[in-house]
């Protein structure tokens, strides 16, 4: 299931570990929206990190999308403010924020991560605010910990898969949906704009019995 549109403008909170893939992610959703006719705002909330306001705005210039970003070190709790209220008074319809990699270990962190949300929430209102927790799969069931942490610093409405190659990483996937009950929203495949799909559970099953075949097929041909 996609990002719901609902009251403009929603919110849209990329979070996640350091190098899992969320100023890109922010930057196709951007781009996907915006071929859409959609009318997005970026806010370059990852201001610890200045390759990632230059990278967003790349991003910003390939999709055609606004970006609202502050000065390195800079609150971003207080740059998320101002892309709401900016989208607001421009009539945008979408904010993708992107926010700074932290460990889920990191208690101060995740504090400001709160922060961010309680923003967002205030801003935008329930209805209109989506919290995606971006998770890298190639680390397998790490993944599923780092989710735990997260979920308890923001109300998560939904996960991202980035690195996702649609069979090997079946367990993440189960854990997530089954355990924490949030629904995977999209999948990475690549760096291009267009590798960001919309998750399709019946293509996951499918492509799971058909690797559960194939590895009963070998049991039996050993036996």
């Amino acid at each position: 299931m996609p990002v719901r549109l609902g009251a403009k403008p929603t919110v849209v909170l990329l979070a996640g570990v350091n190098g899992s893939g969320k100023t890109t992610t922010a930057g196709k959703l951007a781009a996907q929206f915006s071929k859409e006719g959609q009318k997005v705002v970026l806010a370059a909330a990852d201001t610890y990190r200045a390759a990632a306001i230059e990278q967003l705005s790349v991003w910003s210039d390939r999709s055609g999308a606004r970006l609202v970003s502050h000065g390195h070190g800079s609150d971003p709790a207080a740059v998320v403010f101002d892309a709401i209220r900016a989208a607001k008074a421009s009539g945008a319809d979408v904010v993708i924020a992107d926010s700074a990699g932290r460990l889920h270990t990191r208690h101060n962190l995740m504090e400001e991560l709160g922060k961010i949300s309680r923003i967002v929430t205030r801003e935008a209102g329930n209805e209109a605010s989506e919290f995606l927790l971006v998770l890298d799969a190639v680390i397998g069931q790490n993944a599923f910990q780092q989710a735990k942490v997260f979920r308890e610093a923001l109300p998560l409405t939904g996960v991202i898969l980035t690195k996702y190659d649609n069979t090997s990483k079946g367990g993440v996937i189960l854990s997530v949906v089954e355990d924490l009950g949030l629904p995977v929203r999209y999948v990475g495949l690549g760096e291009k704009i267009e590798d960001l799909s919309t998750f399709q559970p019946s293509d996951f099953v499918e492509a799971l019995l058909d690797l559960k075949e194939g590895c009963l097929s070998k049991g039996d041909s050993l036996s």
